[in-house]
């Protein structure tokens, strides 16, 4: 057996590294325009990007890397297995959180959250809720489990800090009740990581509105924002 035409089976031929790299570029150009023209959107658009990625992906290791040609033990292909299993469970859960945290948030939410984060108040004339300007400051705080004041009365625009006494305890503040939460001005909760650790939310939306610990759902409270 000559053993200069294995070492060429293993390392590939020009005419591989040219359909290689054609093929590379079709499979890069063909998403790049489908996101241009936006003929998908959404979620459809997601899926076919990432299918283009796979095939693009095993265009490499095939046409390039040469993986499941060595004439040897096939570790590396075993480790590519691996690596692309671990990718995909990073990749995958990561795109469902994502996915998760937008359909708990309309476009009117994010688009508020964005203005409130931006101290923008009007958009051509146009109020957008977000609150600019001056405002009072109310306290809340949470000691030995125990919300105080359990309820605060606000006017529009005002704040509430929230204050976490506890050392050594984190908590999540939430808004509606336990398991079921709500968005409150494009705001999905608040972290206390440690003792006195403390986060402000601005006041954007009228009503009473509860809230809650997730982390220990006995710890309770509500305000009430009036216009």
């Amino acid at each position: 057996m000559n053993p200069e035409a294995g070492v060429k089976h293993e390392h590939g031929t020009i005419r591989n590294y040219v359909i290689g790299y054609v093929l590379s570029l079709v499979f890069t150009l063909i998403p790049y325009f489908l996101v241009v023209i936006q003929h998908l959107r959404g979620t459809a658009l997601l899926v076919t990007i990432l299918a283009f990625a796979i095939v693009q992906m095993l265009i490499q290791v095939v046409f390039f890397l040469h993986l499941g040609r060595e004439r040897g033990p096939r570790w590396q292909t075993k480790f590519l297995a691996g690596t692309v299993f671990g990718i995909a469970v990073v990749t995958g859960g990561t795109t469902w959180i994502m996915y998760h945290l937008h359909e708990n948030m309309t476009p009117s939410q994010a688009e508020l959250m964005l203005a409130q984060d931006e101290g923008i108040g009007q958009v051509g004339g146009a109020h957008t809720g977000a609150c600019v300007g001056d405002s009072s400051m109310h306290m809340v705080e949470i000691k030995n489990g125990v919300v105080t004041p359990a309820h605060t009365e606000a006017k529009l625009c005002d704040s509430i800090m929230f204050m976490n006494e506890d050392s050594d305890v984190t908590r999540f503040i939430a808004f509606g009740p336990h398991e079921n939460h709500e968005v409150y001005g494009g705001v999905t909760g608040l972290t206390l990581d440690s003792h006195q650790e403390n986060q402000t939310l601005t006041l954007n939306q009228a009503g009473t509105h509860t809230f809650h610990d997730h982390l220990h759902d006995e710890v309770t409270g509500d305000f009430t924002v009036s216009p």
